[in-house]
């Protein structure tokens, strides 16, 4: 990513956001493809009468918040395809593409309306790109804009995941963490929040975006940000384990291997990529994420014009565990969808069994002169 910038939420006051265990919750009832028809409008009633009837056949054993009846509401939280004999439903997930500037507010009223959007069409789980929050049109905007994770964005954030009952991946939140006093530095934040708006897991980007191509691109993340200092473990969620990584962490095979040893099923890569990067690496790099680890992977990019020195190459997409794009986004904002298939998944590591193959005892480590003559 290159220098992203910060916000400007609303009025309303300091929400401290709760850090709750990670859940599991129930996928959402399929819709099928990456491009969906209309959502159909569904009246308070029907909605209430499936509520009811998923909580009595599933066994549910917590009251409903008051949130699911919002017209907005993702409506699909329990699964009936979950009884005996009825075929195994696969859970919607939905990427977003957005065109983040350094006015937060503006930034937030466009991600809520995908987010809503999403929840309305059955979707479970929502990403959002790297720099959602802002991206600055200097450094001293961006380490301006920046707010730490209790502040008043994210506390709109989990309002927002509340509102809808759906997970949020908030990619690349330029946080100011307990040292930005003594370092005057942020870092480039992953959050996920589960659908009662608790932060269940927070990833500080590990690798740093320098970069150098003359006369095209000038990167160096490193001058105002602080690396992360681990991966963190994936989480589950009602689509499946996901592994959080951010942008750059993209060209590191050695972070989505890491996160699929510990057994992640979907990666994502939350990112900002430019023109020129994009055009040249994006699908490539993410197909092969996709096809090592053998999972899925789920890239939701910024598009078009940040502010006057900066543009992003956009192209959000989702990537089988085969290898093969099963969504994409085009130009502009917006939105894609593609089922999360973990039978499929399982057959793809059965088949080519590659896990098992690895030597790990012998990365790392390359011999000199002790093999025999070729």
């Amino acid at each position: 990513m290159s220098e992203m910038a910060a916000m400007s939420p609303g009025s309303g006051g300091r929400s401290h956001l709760p850090r709750c265990a990670p859940g599991t919750g129930a996928g959402p009832p399929s819709l099928g493809g990456s491009q969906l028809p209309p959502a159909p409008r569904l009246s308070t009633a029907p909605r209430i009468l499936l509520r009811f009837l998923c909580q009595d056949l599933l066994g549910a054993q917590r009251q409903l918040p008051s949130s699911s009846l919002h017209p907005a509401t993702n409506s699909s939280l329990c699964l009936p395809g979950a009884m005996a004999g009825s075929p195994r439903l696969k859970p919607l997930i939905a990427v977003c593409q957005v065109t983040s500037t350094p006015d937060k507010e503006l930034n937030f009223t466009a991600c809520a309306g995908l987010v809503r959007e999403a929840a309305q069409r059955g979707a479970c789980l929502v990403f959002l790109p790297e720099g959602f929050d802002y991206i600055g049109s200097n450094t001293a905007e961006t380490l301006s804009l920046a707010e730490s994770l209790d502040g008043d964005l994210l506390g709109r954030y989990a309002g927002l995941a509340r509102d809808c009952g759906v997970w949020l991946s908030l990619g690349g939140f330029h946080e100011r963490g307990r040292d930005w006093p003594t370092t005057q530095r942020i870092y480039n934040c992953h959050v996920l929040l589960d659908p009662a708006g608790c932060r269940v897991a927070a990833y500080r980007k590990t690798h740093l975006c320098d970069v150098e191509l003359e006369g095209r691109v000038s990167m160096k993340e490193s001058s105002f940000t602080n690396p992360g200092p681990e991966i963190v473990p994936p989480v589950s969620t009602p689509a499946g384990k996901l592994g959080l990584s951010i942008c750059y962490d993209l060209r590191f095979p050695e972070i989505s291997l890491a996160l699929r040893q510990a057994g992640a099923e979907i990666l994502t890569y939350p990112s900002a990529f430019t023109v020129t990067t994009g055009s040249a690496h994006w699908e490539v790099l993410l197909r092969a994420r996709a096809i090592e680890s053998q999972c899925y992977v789920v890239a939701a990019a910024q598009t078009g014009k940040n502010h006057e020195r900066r543009t992003s190459y956009g192209h959000s997409l989702v990537v089988d565990p085969w290898g093969t794009v099963v969504a994409q986004c085009q130009e502009g904002p917006g939105l894609c969808y593609a089922e999360i298939d973990l039978d499929y998944l399982h057959r793809v590591r059965r088949e080519i069994p590659v896990h098992s193959h690895r030597r790990p005892d012998l990365y790392g480590t390359v011999a000199v002169g002790t093999g025999p003559a070729p």
